[in-house]
């Protein structure tokens, strides 16, 4: 039997999702830890409805070290008057709760990657029960999903809206429309190697228009780049018809895509990582692209790692620190596939 048949789940919420105006609350999942005999787990959520329209859900903080969606999505939640739009947003700006309070990407309390833990199970870890809420109770509320996600602590990624890869021609085309309105320097169909347990894999199999996002990353957040993601979500919902105003003229975003295992430098060695290159740089396949130094036995050669794929250099791993299997870098390649 599918996971997401399995068991009911015990979770509820303080809020009710299908009511009109403003409201702000949080789904509650019983959690019972050493410290902790009847608790719960606190998962901030946030309604705006009003008048006809389509749903819109927003999740922020699917990774607990990606500040910049959380941050826009606290801003509609305490800012937006719900006069001004039509239909429904159902914000959720730290869905993966335990990781948002640690700074961490995956959680604390299970270990897991709330990314890779869709449909989720009522009947699992922590982790596995907000994704089944998700898979359960929101997706199915939903017209549309906003994924804002950035590169994290351990990547510092071009500042981008990604296009989850849709298998219906009609999805796909909606999903490639909502992400160049978004507005962001960059589009990238990413389709993380077709791996299916991640949250926009999981809303386009609900049949949801999906917008992906990688708001730069490092650990830090940039001015410059939340002024993107605020503006782009708004476009987003512009564009969808939740709130007044015409997207701005979005055909000359570059389109690329992530050539598959190809995309990916990883290191080889115990060491540290130097690039050789910046952001944007045209790369080559074959070519240099950075070199392992062991600084603790200086009399070793550094390793050279070289490229796989033809395209601009996307992303670059952010601490010098490297393990075997650490990806260092990322290629994206112009996008070849259809639009429509």
């Amino acid at each position: 039997m599918d996971t997401e048949q399995k068991g009911q789940s015990t979770a509820f919420t303080t809020i009710d999702l299908d009511g009109p105006g403003k409201q702000t609350g949080f789904v509650m999942i019983p959690h019972s830890p050493d410290d902790d005999a009847w608790g719960v787990t606190r998962i901030p959520i946030g309604v705006i409805a009003n008048g006809d329209g389509p749903t819109v859900i927003l999740e922020g903080g699917n990774h607990g070290d990606e500040y910049e969606g959380p941050i826009v999505i606290g801003e509609l939640m305490r800012d937006l008057d719900p006069g001004r739009i039509q239909g429904r947003l159902i914000l959720m700006p730290a869905n993966n709760v335990h990781a948002v309070v640690a700074g961490r990407r995956t959680s604390p309390v299970d270990g897991l990657n709330f990314n890779r833990a869709f449909p989720g199970d009522p009947g699992g870890t922590i982790t596995q029960q907000i994704t089944a809420f998700m898979t359960r109770e929101i997706f199915p509320r939903g017209d549309a999903f906003l994924d804002l996600h950035s590169g994290g602590s351990s990547l510092d990624l071009t500042t981008s809206a990604v296009i989850e890869p849709a298998a219906d021609p009609a999805l796909h085309r909606r999903n490639v429309a909502a992400v160049r309105a978004f507005g962001a320097p960059m589009a990238v169909v990413i389709s993380n190697l077709g791996e299916p347990r991640t949250a926009t894999a999981s809303a386009c199999r609900a049949g949801l228009t999906t917008v992906g996002t990688e708001m730069g990353g490092g650990g830090t957040v940039s001015p410059e780049v939340v002024t993107i993601c605020r503006r782009g979500v708004h476009n987003v919902l512009a564009h969808l018809g939740v709130l007044p105003g015409e997207t701005p003229p979005t055909g000359d975003t570059p389109l690329f895509e992530l050539p598959g295992s190809a995309a990916f430098v990883y290191a080889s060695m115990d060491g540290v990582f130097e690039p050789f290159h910046e952001h944007g740089r045209e790369v080559h396949a074959g070519e240099a692209a950075g070199r392992i130094h062991c600084t603790w036995n200086p009399m070793q050669e550094p390793e050279t790692v070289h490229y796989h794929a033809d395209g601009i250099l996307y992303g670059r791993r952010q601490p010098g620190r490297v393990k075997p299997g650490n990806c260092c870098l990322v290629v994206a390649s112009p996008y070849k596939g259809a639009l429509s």
